[in-house]
């Protein structure tokens, strides 16, 4: 007796609270986890299921029986086994009727069970009926066979089974899901015929290992028909170790153009899946998405119809966003945790759960085969005691109409037992006709063979092995199917990011010289005849599509990039770029360019330096944006040019001073950033001091013209004319006639 326990004059135990508490506590926590949320690896129930089922078959309730109200067994089942709330144990009932919930369902129901989109909208109890589905029968088919071990109810007025005499692992079959104290199930639901052939696989190769075990049983099947996308590795990890997460991804096929979604992941609501596509298509997060409706009836219970918006749509890349972020694809984590042979629980593999299950079943097995043979020979015996009285049936009449004792008499005149005298005493006498030595000897016959039969098959375990695979067999061929959920190799779900969840519009996007931006609808617009604020003006504009990012050029060489459909309309004034983006102090924008990512750009600054880089180079992340250009000191960012990638394109460059360099755009490198190259020559002395530097730069198509604007003059120079400036890259470059020696702008 522990030291701080006493009782006081009553004779009442009394326990510090500390210690009560921890008591309490510790009985609590295991009949939650043994007589409540665990299932058993026997016959894989919870309590709740075994005597639901077991009230049922005592109530006659078999699968050719009629249905009876489910009021009725919910009675008996808390009147006689299980004394909790009628709504927990009709959802206990109704969970295992409904064909979406269980893989191989134990209740045929009949009424409003609840639908896949609602498991919960089953009638109440007084309105639906139920019995016992065939597949019950692997369950309670032996239970009269002496298979049982038997315990006293709850108030120790009747006899209930502690465990069902299941003929298949139907741990396994239908899985479970429950949550005890500090620790937790999830056992996903597998097919009948593949773990049927995993067992008898076993039963012929007792040393098989997972790897030979998952060639019959490679992964769950689970109640719906979506596929599952587990990679086997995974799968193999899983039983293993009894721990892991499987993945389910809803069905699809293209009918006329149109996506058509059949099957969904287990548990999945099609109204869920409705409400959530919908969503993104009205925060217009699903552009190419026109139409969405649910075709769904009581011929195809799921039919979600997306319509796109033109056969132009990657459907494969839509339905990898939907995956992504809708319940199309959803994961179930796996936790094989059940209540071992020895009633403890523990989380096991696939191996010890089907080897365990074997173990179970043998001893089932063979208990019902010894039960059998013990009835056989008491049959034998009573038959023998029988046989005796009817070849000496007058002696037997005289002592029975002399005696006031018969019983005794019989049993010293003809050596019979007790059991055979009484037998012969509750005889009736129209059993004692001529042709009944006759019938008894052809039952002893009978009786004799299935004796025999019987202790062969005990004695020997080869046959007694071969018996179960048979058994196994048999109910696999009743009650298999196949598999409902294939197991299918996928990439993996990615969802759409904002550039490809945007319309493709074409859209102007307008900087001015202030930094303010804004983006109007298609690209004939004149982007100066806008109106601007005060002391502000038209400094550049980019054409491109609302799908795609336009970037932003400061005056310190850094880049910045942002969704053109972000960007505010052009019906107003804008907004200033500051309030998105983080410059450095003193730098101002300077360019805007869009177009298509690989699209390449010639960056260079009045120093005379520059490199050609892809527009994809300068896409960066708001704010900060990168550094691009390095400029010498003293230099400023010039206009960036696009080059037009005919093959044979032309860098032209004019400096202040009047000198114009024309050289292949090929002698300029292609870089993501840097300083560049040298692309016209300035003197040394002259550029520090400022007094000569680059005021344009453009890139010529082959056989293209240059325009070139000083003031309001202009001078257009034929492809012959601008050849001969050519030179090589870095030279001084020949001088521009009188007058257009100050050029303001170049142009093709």
């Amino acid at each position: 007796m522990n030291d701080l326990t006493r009782y006081n004059a009553e004779g009442l135990e009394r326990l510090p609270l500390h210690l009560f508490s921890e008591r309490a506590y510790l009985d609590y926590s295991m009949y939650v986890i043994l007589d409540r949320a665990l299932p058993h690896v026997g016959d894989g129930l919870k309590p709740v299921q075994r005597r639901i089922l077991y009230a049922m078959s005592e109530l006659g309730l078999a699968a050719t029986a009629k249905f009876k109200k489910s009021a009725r067994t919910v009675g008996d089942v808390l009147g006689k086994f299980h004394p909790h709330g009628d709504s927990a144990c009709y959802e206990a009932m109704v969970l295992m009727a409904q064909p979406f919930s269980y893989r191989y369902p134990l209740i045929d129901g009949q009424g409003n069970w609840g639908s896949a989109d609602d498991p919960k909208s089953f009638a109440a109890m007084r309105y639906t009926e139920a019995r016992l589905a065939r597949y019950a029968e692997v369950l309670l088919a032996e239970t009269g066979q002496g298979t049982v071990d038997w315990q006293p109810n709850f108030d120790g007025t009747l006899q209930e089974p502690k465990l069902l005499p299941a003929r298949l692992p139907n741990v396994l079959l239908n899985g479970a899901a429950g949550i005890a104290v500090g620790m937790a199930t999830d056992i996903p639901a597998h097919n009948l015929r593949e773990v049927a052939r995993a067992c008898i696989h076993l039963l012929r190769h007792p040393e098989a290992n997972i790897a030979a075990l998952m060639r019959h049983v490679p992964g769950p099947d689970l109640p719906t028909a979506g596929e599952i996308i587990t990679p086997p590795d995974e799968l193999r990890r899983l039983y293993e170790t009894g721990v892991g997460s499987i993945k389910q991804r809803a069905r699809y096929a293209l009918e006329q153009g149109e996506i058509v979604i059949t099957d969904l992941p287990y548990q999945v609501s099609g109204n869920r899946i409705m409400e959530q596509i919908a969503g993104q298509m009205q925060a217009k997060k699903l552009p190419m998405i026109e139409d969405l409706r649910d075709e769904s009836d009581h011929e195809c219970p799921t039919r979600l119809v997306m319509v796109p918006r033109s056969n132009r749509v990657d459907v494969p890349r839509l339905m990898s966003h939907l995956f992504a972020t809708t319940d199309l694809e959803r994961g179930y984590r796996v936790n094989l945790n059940m209540i071992a042979m020895d009633g403890r629980p523990r989380v096991m593999s696939l191996r010890e759960i089907l080897t365990e299950w074997l173990d179970h079943r043998r001893a089932t097995v063979r208990r019902r085969l010894q039960h059998r043979l013990d009835q056989v020979l008491e049959r034998l015996h009573l038959l023998a005691g029988l046989l005796i009285a009817f070849l000496n049936l007058d002696a037997v009449i005289r002592i029975i109409r002399t005696e006031d004792e018969p019983k005794p008499v019989l049993m010293a005149r003809f050596e019979l037992t007790d059991a055979q005298a009484e037998y012969v005493l509750n005889t009736r006498l129209r059993h004692l006709a001529r042709l009944e030595e006759m019938k008894i000897r052809r039952e002893q016959e009978e009786l004799e063979l299935e004796r025999d039969s019987l202790r062969g098959i005990l004695d020997d375990a080869g046959r007694l092995r071969d018996l179960i695979i048979e058994e196994i067999e048999r109910d696999a061929e009743t009650h298999g199917d196949a598999r409902r959920s294939p197991l299918v190799h996928r990439e993996a779900a990615q969802a759409l990011n904002d550039t490809e969840l945007s319309p493709s519009e074409p859209v102007t996007v307008v900087l001015s010289t202030k930094g303010w931006v804004r983006q109007a609808k298609g690209h004939d617009i004149d982007p100066s005849a806008l109106g601007y604020k005060a002391g502000d003006g038209f400094l550049g504009a980019a054409r491109l599509r609302s799908n795609q990012q336009v970037v932003f050029l400061d005056s310190s060489g850094r880049s910045y990039s942002l969704p053109a459909h972000s960007l505010p309309s052009a019906r107003g004034q804008g907004e200033p770029l500051t309030g998105r983006l983080d410059p450095p102090r003193g730098a101002g924008f300077v360019a805007v360019l869009g177009g298509e990512p690989e699209g390449r750009w010639l960056l260079a600054s009045d120093a005379g330096y520059g490199f050609i880089c892809s527009l994809a180079d300068l896409y960066a992340k708001p704010k900060g944006g990168k550094a691009v250009l390095t400029l010498p000191p003293g230099a400023r960012v010039l206009a960036p040019a696009p080059v037009p990638d005919s093959g044979a394109d032309l860098v032209v460059a004019a400096t202040s001073s009047g000198h114009l360099l024309v050289f292949p755009a090929a002698d300029l490198p292609q870089l993501a950033r840097g300083k560049g190259n040298k692309i016209i020559g300035i003197p040394a002395s002259r550029a520090k001091a400022r007094d000569e530097f680059v005021v344009a730069v453009t890139v010529l198509a082959e056989g293209a013209g240059l325009v070139l604007t000083a003031g309001k003059r202009t001078m257009t120079l034929k492809s012959d004319d601008v050849l001969s400036y050519s030179g090589e890259r870095g030279r001084r470059g020949g001088l521009l006639p009188r007058g257009f020696q100050r050029v303001e702008r170049l142009g093709g």
